[in-house]
């Protein structure tokens, strides 16, 4: 067994796994950050200082137990460095590719702050993972019991899959409504391969089925099943949707051909990634190639779209944002791999209207300041007068974030509460909606947010959900 050796970092420096070279990576959606090897990960481990207070683990939205399973790790024994970092994250290997290290645990990191650079937890994380699947520890989902309780999930996202994870090995029969043709929502259809290849979803959602949990695909609440009628056919219902629906621009001009959401666009490109046809991809409605290309917005929906038209043989890719880049609400890291693959971005920048006949040809852009801090502390743009400019553009991306569907209307569920943002509204402790034995996690609660939060919500309503049945199957005996 090899014996690590903790505190490295006084004499080794943070070596990141290596990424492809801009000039072969962009031509294929596969992802661009090569695995560590056995020595490396061992050795990068080891770099933990082993904080007495690990600000890594207290900034994780999961708490996941990082200096354990990274001391673990350094030492050689691997199988239980994994099994400590699955006890708390139920997707270990994709928070180790998509979560914004560099915000969470990895920006709080005290030898980062000290100066020797960040132990690359992440990097580790997928690692152990990796070798979990390879090894075959990675079990399948059992249970010791099983309860006579059943519980439908809509949504079969991070926050739904983490919840049905949880109740299965509780013994609590599962059953997932996905309205598309495949599960994993926006990790399968949103986020792009170059970030998180589908094999990677895929089989944690076959493991899941596995353990029991029945898919319905193709299946959309308010349409395809009345949400009424679910509330009927299970004990527990919980809502764990996401929210889908585009931000508009108020300009004019926003109607023309060509200007399209981010969603349909990255959408597409997954769908035809995974060998789907998709006519709107082919006749080139969804498909960047050889156009000059306009994403508007700053967060990592934007960032996945110029890297995405980018890797399809857009012409040009440029990116607008009414802040800087020290004022982007992406990740910094994402935002560093998009100008290495030859995105511009153009700081400081906000539409105007766009321009074309049936078709946009250029969007007009008004140049911006940063004024006083608003309410969230971040510097307000303020528009420069007389300096508008024309860019040139065949294709408009629209990446404004996105806002929650009115599920009242669409599901016929008028008395489901939600909040003035139009998300639903729970209890923060136990993720219950107004309605009994009704729960509701992830975006479809907070607003658009990250992978990992969603895990988390999941896994606390799937607790939340069982100490229900427990109660109620007691009352009942």
């Amino acid at each position: 067994m090899a014996t690590g050796k903790m505190l490295a970092f006084v004499e080794l420096d943070k070596k990141t796994p290596e990424k492809r070279p801009p000039d072969l990576r962009t031509h294929d959606f596969q992802e661009i950050y090569d695995e560590y090897g056995p020595e490396v990960a061992e050795r990068q481990a080891g770099r933990c200082s082993q904080c007495g207070v690990p600000y890594c683990q207290t900034h994780c939205p999961l708490h996941n137990n990082i200096p354990d399973w990274l001391r673990l790790t350094a030492e050689g024994r691997l199988r239980e460095a994994y099994e400590l970092s699955q006890q708390t994250n139920s997707f270990p290997e994709i928070c180790g590719r998509i979560c914004p290290q560099d915000r969470l645990c990895e920006g709080n990191c005290v030898i980062e702050q000290s100066g020797h650079g960040t132990v690359t937890i992440g990097s580790v994380e997928k690692y152990l993972t990796e070798m979990a699947w390879e090894e075959g520890w990675v079990q399948p989902i059992s249970s010791v019991q099983q309860l006579d309780y059943s519980v439908g999930i809509i949504g079969s996202g991070p926050g739904g899959l983490a919840a049905a994870e949880q109740l299965l090995r509780a013994g609590a029969a599962v059953t997932i409504y996905e309205r598309n043709d495949r599960p994993g929502g926006l990790m399968t259809y949103g986020i792009p391969g170059f970030k998180l290849e589908k094999h990677a979803v895929m089989r944690r959602t076959r493991q899941i089925e596995d353990g029991g949990a029945v898919f319905v695909l193709n299946c959309e609440v308010g349409k395809d099943a009345e949400f009424s009628t679910l509330r009927e056919q299970h004990d527990a219902l919980l809502i764990a949707t996401g929210v889908y629906r585009a931000r508009e621009l108020d300009c004019p001009g926003v109607g023309l051909r060509n200007i399209i959401p981010a969603l349909e666009f990255l959408t597409a490109s997954n769908r035809k990634g995974l060998g789907d046809v998709v006519p709107e991809f082919d006749n080139g409605s969804l498909n960047a190639a050889g156009k000059r290309v306009v994403v508007i917005g700053g967060g990592d929906t934007a960032m996945d779209c110029v890297r995405t038209a980018v890797r399809q043989g857009a012409a040009s890719v440029k990116c607008l944002y009414r802040r800087d880049r020290d004022n982007m609400p992406g990740s910094r890291r994402e935002v560093a791999n998009a100008i290495e693959e030859g995105v511009e971005f153009m700081w400081l920048t906000q539409p105007r209207a766009f321009v074309g006949e049936s078709h946009v040809s250029a969007v007009r852009a008004a140049r911006m300041q940063l004024g006083p801090p608003d309410a969230t502390g971040r510097r307000s743009p303020e528009m420069l007068t007389g300096q508008d400019f024309q860019e040139k553009a065949d294709l408009v991306i629209k990446a404004l974030g996105f806002d929650p569907e009115n599920l009242s209307d669409q599901w016929g569920a008028g008395s489901l509460e939600v909040t003035g943002w139009g998300t639903v509204k729970t209890n923060y402790r136990s993720h219950m909606t107004n309605l009994p034995n009704v729960w509701a996690v992830g975006d479809i609660v907070r607003g658009a947010s990250l992978v990992v939060w969603a895990i988390r919500d999941g896994r606390e309503a799937a607790h939340s959900i069982l100490r229900h049945a427990t109660s109620e199957i007691k009352a009942a005996a």
